[in-house]
């Protein structure tokens, strides 16, 4: 299969990537590697046409000067790629993260998960604290959704730690194939997984919605979480910034959440609240 491959430069880098990503996401690019400068973007031959970045308005944005480069690659081997620097992480001393290929851990709670090009290994900051959240909160009998699922190590865990039920969910039929493959691997029975957006979520389903995308998605959907939820449902958030807290509280408080508190690393933020 041939891609074509866009090598973006951002300034400043944030949040300009992750609009960019988004955006991109939504023109039909399916894979995303974040560097240090920008984002590599990845699309199919067959689904690109000359006009794919048109629509992309952050690329005209006065607030952001972003260049680009495209050539056209054939597909690689991602997994060896991804293998070379991929090392397993624990969270808290109690969950731990690995491929396939390394050894078995000691740890309480241990996911396999090979990404390939999908989000989710646990190494990213929110993730990690989507993980640490998890683990804190009891699953137990719980019905989950995991919105933006990427490889579903978060439905993965969520299952592990309780959960009869999770619904998984992800507009990449990328992370949608990843993360059956991941389930299968870790021999998950109670996920089930939809390529779509939000619209796929039914309503007054869930204890707990677990969303780890970006700000404006969220702000967009976060009227859509509010009426998936039981009442005393939870929510937890991540993919935004420390100086995005404020408008995620003020969203989540105007819709009836009320906030029970928040994790910071490395200027990423995760927050939890509870329908009051």
């Amino acid at each position: 299969m041939v891609y074509i491959e866009y090598v973006f430069t951002v300034s400043p880098l944030q949040p300009g990537t992750e609009i960019l990503i988004a955006q991109l996401g939504y023109a039909g690019f399916e894979s995303f590697v974040e560097t240090e400068d920008g984002v590599e973007a990845y699309i199919q031959k067959a689904e690109w046409h000359k006009g794919i970045l048109e629509d992309i308005q952050v690329l005209s944005s006065a607030e952001f000067e972003i260049r680009f480069t495209s050539s056209e690659i054939e597909q690689i081997n991602w997994n060896e790629a991804w293998e070379k620097n991929f090392q397993p992480i624990e969270v808290d001393g109690k969950c731990a993260v690995r491929a396939p290929f390394h050894a078995p851990s000691k740890a309480d709670y241990e996911i396999i998960i090979e990404p390939k090009m999908s989000f989710g290994t646990g190494h990213h900051e929110t993730t990690h604290m989507m993980l640490q959240y998890i683990l804190e909160h009891d699953f137990g009998n719980k019905k989950v959704l995991d919105m933006g699922c990427g490889t579903a190590v978060l439905a993965i865990l969520a299952e592990i730690r309780g959960a009869v039920s999770v619904d998984a969910i992800d507009i990449d039929p990328w992370c949608v194939e990843n993360s059956e493959e991941n389930i299968a691997r870790n021999n998950s029975k109670n996920i089930k997984v939809q390529l779509g957006d939000a619209t796929q979520i039914p309503k007054q389903s869930y204890h707990a919605v677990i969303a780890n995308i970006n700000r404006n998605i969220l702000l967009n959907d976060m009227h859509v979480y509010r009426e998936s939820l039981l009442p005393g449902g939870r929510l937890f958030l991540s993919g935004f910034y420390t100086e995005d807290l404020p408008m995620i509280v003020q969203c989540c408080e105007a819709l009836g959440f009320a906030f029970k508190g928040n994790k910071e690393r490395n200027n990423w933020v995760a927050a939890t609240f509870v329908l009051a």
